[in-house]
Order: C-alpha cells, then structure tokens, then sequence
C-alpha cells in the first residue's frame, strides 16, 4: 500500500425501501438526504474520492444537480456491501469506505479515525465505529450491539444486549452501538463480496460477522458521537428536530 493510501468512498443508495419509500430523496431541511450525507463525507480529511453508488437515476440526478459525483450500479445487489463491491471492482483506490445512505449527520471526523485505525493496522481487514451507550439504548432490538477485546479487536456483534449482565450490578459494564461505517481493504472487499454468507450472519441478519466466522479481523474505533440514522417517517421527524436545533 502506499505511503499515502488512496482512499474512496462509496455512499450506496437504492430508492426501494419498505419503511421508507424513496428514502434518499427524502427532505431534511429542504435538502435531499442522500445529498446531506455526500456533503458530509466530503469534509473527510482522508478521502480521495467520493462517489454516490446507486441503480435509481432519480438518486443520481440529484447528487449531480448537488455537485457530487454518482456511478451507476445493477438493481440487483442483496446489499449496500454489494453494491459498492461492484463500484470498488471499477475504480481503483487503496481504501474503501462503505458510507451508508440514510446518515445524514455523518461525522467525518469519526470516519477519517476508522481510516487512520486500518492504515495503522496492517493485520486487520476492516475497520469500523463503535460508541458508548446507555443500558436503555442497548435493550433496543433495532440497535447493533459491538462487543470487542483490549485491543479494539472486535469480538462479536448483535441486536441482543450484550455483553449480558448476569447478577444486573455491573457499574462498569462496556455497552457499545455499532455505527454503519465500514472502511475496507480493497483487496478484501472484493473477496468479501464473493463469500457465502454465514450460519451467524444468517441468523442475527448482520453481514459483518461473516467477516468473524471467516477467521478475518474488524477493528472497532471509538467515537463520541452517536448516530442519527433514517429509516421511518419518525427518524425523518427526528432529523428535521436535530437540524433545528444544531442549524447543521
């Protein structure tokens, strides 16, 4: 890898989504969500390259009409990770960071920390952010839970609570969300791509431990900055409320 590694990003978009129809172009403060998170990842510090990976030209029309750049996919893709597999297949780059659509105050700085962690760890195929949360937040069922070692090393993840407080008195119990950003080796995306899925996979519906049940390495960073996802007409309320009050 080079001294300076080349790093792309790619935002994967689709605008079929069942809880949210059209949910890219969905209005947040007047701007289309898919064009917040673009603006978002380009203030990254690392980044070489951004660029909108989507099968819808609505999407695209609307990134470009923004002044990003958006790349044409096939429809087909059973995921975002697919999806930027086949854009990452295309365009060469060192690093690939998977941005997902739907974050709209992504935090760049964040990002480039997950960057810098992957470049640093030359044994570890992925990266990806992890931050602190409350025992409320971690009951969520909707909330990715991230256990991980000393090291950073992550250790397993899941929708269930855990680690799980067996006598319900640990003051210093880790609970820890798993943000959705993943920052791949190019090499490795690819051949992560191509990869069955996994009985654990299969069962939590959570693609990053196929990563795990092949024997490969995710290194968890931490960040303070917490998620503000979009997948309901409620999170889009949410959003509209955070942005008045942050003027973001």
């Amino acid at each position: 890898m080079n001294l300076t590694p080349t790093v792309l990003v790619i935002i994967p978009a689709r605008f079929a989504s069942t809880r949210l129809p059209g949910k890219p172009l969905r209005l947040i403060g007047g701007v289309p969500m898919i064009v917040r998170v673009w603006r978002q990842a380009m203030r990254m510090n690392t980044a070489t390259r951004v660029v909108v990976a989507t099968d819808d030209p609505r999407i695209a029309d609307a990134v470009t009409q923004a002044g990003g750049e958006a790349v044409m996919t096939r429809a087909d893709h059973p995921s975002g990770t697919d999806r930027i597999a086949e854009v990452a297949a295309r365009i060469e780059a060192d690093i690939i960071v998977n941005v997902q659509g739907d974050e709209p105050f992504l935090d760049p700085e964040g990002v480039d920390a997950a960057v810098r962690g992957l470049v640093a760890r030359p044994d570890v195929s992925v990266s990806t952010l992890v931050t602190p949360i409350g025992a409320e937040e971690a009951a969520d069922k909707n909330v990715t839970k991230a256990v991980m070692a000393a090291d950073g090393l992550a250790l397993y993840f899941s929708k269930a609570p855990i680690p799980h407080d067996r006598d319900g008195d640990s003051p210093d119990r880790p609970l820890f969300k798993h943000l959705g950003v993943y920052v791949f080796r190019r090499d490795y995306l690819l051949r992560f791509a191509s990869m069955a899925p996994t009985p654990l996979e299969r069962c939590e519906k959570l693609e990053q431990l196929r990563i795990l049940e092949n024997g490969d390495k995710i290194l968890c960073i931490k960040t303070a900055a917490n998620s503000l996802g979009v997948d309901s007409e409620e999170d889009l309320r949410r959003a509209e409320a955070y942005l008045s009050e942050t003027d973001n």
